[in-house]
């Protein structure tokens, strides 16, 4: 069910302070954007990066930020629906990078499942991906 106006605007705000965390490279600040639970989870974009506690998703975001002059992330479109105490969002999200000199801009999707404890709403499971390279538009599966 779509959520209502109140429970949008906590879980952007959740995602905003997981966005500037991560733009600053605040380590305390983005952990605290997720629940503090052992099994709380994040899939990331490579091959290796699924992280399982607040440890590892920390280090995850320190692994990028020793591999990055400046990176960001920003949500464009946002789908935030809710039930309860639990709300899940899909986005279509940007990585903005620099490092090595270059800059560029990464498209990607992501998903969140947010649980409300107590006033904040924490993330309890993220997962970003990439669209498939060399899908086109209207075909179901990218070339072999």
């Amino acid at each position: 069910m779509k959520a209502d106006t109140q429970i949008e605007a906590a879980v952007k705000a959740t995602l905003g302070r997981l966005t500037d965390a991560y733009a600053r490279r605040d380590a305390a600040q983005l952990r605290a954007a997720f629940a503090p639970d052992p099994d709380v989870v994040m899939y990331g974009t490579g091959a290796d990066e699924k992280r399982t506690g607040l440890d590892e998703i920390q280090a995850q975001a320190e692994r990028d930020w020793a591999q990055s002059d400046a990176v960001g992330m920003n949500f464009a479109w946002l789908s935030i629906s809710a039930a309860g105490s639990v709300s899940w969002v899909a986005t279509d999200a940007a990585f903005e990078i620099t490092a090595g000199g270059q800059s560029f801009k990464l498209e990607a999707r992501g998903t969140f499942v947010l649980e409300k404890r107590e006033n904040d709403w924490l993330i309890v499971h993220a997962h970003f991906s990439f669209p498939a390279g060399g899908q086109e538009e209207g075909e179901s599966f990218p070339e072999p």
